[in-house]
């Protein structure tokens, strides 16, 4: 029997891929529903615009204020799919022999999904340390969302970045 947590995350998978995020093209529709996921648990939110103000980085975070804590980070891109030869729709989510199938599933919608369907657990919990989720744009064409807006989330005289990050690849 599948758990409530599993199918929450997948359904969550589900609408992220579903958002053809290709790094050519804008992330903001995603970014935005990451936006209101995070800000109805109670999370306090950036985000930053590119130039263009086409695609954008999400900064939140869960728990108290201050220095450090622990970064959730992912990525919102996607690679093209043009020239591949899928078997089904690429963003749209696809469940075969156990196994979930979409462009971003591993690379790093999974990820997010998992970070955001487990989000109003931490926000139940009394954290001693910030938990933040960082979702850039860019990663797939040089990590230019991440450049841009990283380190520029900290704040106060002796603040320097969380330890340990937590960053997932597979």
């Amino acid at each position: 029997m599948r758990s409530e947590t599993l199918d929450n995350t997948t359904r969550i998978l589900s609408d992220l891929v579903g958002f053809p995020t290709i790094s050519a093209d804008s992330n903001l529709e995603m970014i935005a529903y990451a936006s209101e996921l995070l800000s109805a648990l109670g999370a306090r939110l950036s985000m930053t615009l590119d130039e263009s103000g086409h695609k954008a980085n999400l900064f939140a975070t869960l728990g108290p204020e201050g220095d450090g804590g622990i970064v959730l980070s992912g990525h919102s891109d996607v690679v093209p799919v043009e020239g591949q030869d899928w078997a089904s729709d690429p963003f749209a989510l696809r469940e075969a022999d156990g196994r979930l199938y979409g462009r971003g599933t591993c690379d790093m919608k999974g990820f997010i999904a998992c970070t955001l369907a487990m989000a109003p657990h931490f926000a139940e919990l009394d954290l001693k340390r910030p938990l933040h989720f960082a979702f850039t744009y860019d990663e797939e064409v040089g990590c230019f969302g991440a450049r841009a807006r990283w380190w520029r989330n900290w704040s106060g005289p002796n603040s320097g970045p969380p330890s340990p990050s937590l960053a997932s690849r597979p």
